[in-house]
């Protein structure tokens, strides 16, 4: 009895560990992020205003146009998507889509229905307050979640976008 029930937890570890090492959330590639607003300023011309609110960038598209990118900016693997939730706390992603996994096949922001689309496989995700979760698509069949970058206060409390 005891031997029966010993193969059967192995069977059942063996299940767990097959679909825990094949279950791939984040696929996005390592991207260098650095998006620094050095001033309140800055933050209030290419920033976001508060909850439900967007922003994109993009260094190689210079998007948007008039922001002042440096030599020293980086936006990630397929650019980044800046956003606020309910409560206007910030959020960034990249918006190479997980599923594609390609610089050049970026997410579009649906602002009426809070969510973000790939239009080249149909995945959406839920970008404004549960943290980039697939909402639909094969990037919701296979758990594959938007890359997330820190927002937060800088050195001399400018905000920063980083990896």
């Amino acid at each position: 009895m005891m031997r029966v029930g010993s193969r059967l937890l192995a069977i059942l570890l063996l299940g767990v560990m097959s679909v825990a090492c094949g279950h791939y959330e984040y696929r996005i590639p390592p991207a260098t992020v650095y998006i620094p607003f050095n001033t309140v300023g800055d933050w209030n011309t290419h920033g976001i205003a508060g909850a439900y609110t967007y922003k994109i960038f993009v260094k190689e598209r210079q998007i948007p146009a008039n922001f002042p990118y440096t030599a020293l900016s980086e936006t990630g693997f397929g650019g980044v998507l800046l956003t606020a939730d309910m409560h206007g706390n910030f959020i960034a992603y990249d918006l190479a889509c997980p599923v594609e996994m390609r610089r050049d096949v970026r997410l579009a922001v649906d602002a009426e229905k809070f969510v973000a689309r790939c239009d080249k496989c149909g995945s959406t995700f839920d970008v404004f307050d549960n943290y980039g979760i697939p909402l639909s698509g094969p990037a919701h069949q296979y758990d594959y979640r938007l890359t997330r970058y820190y927002v937060g206060p800088g050195g001399n409390g400018e905000y920063m976008i980083v990896r």
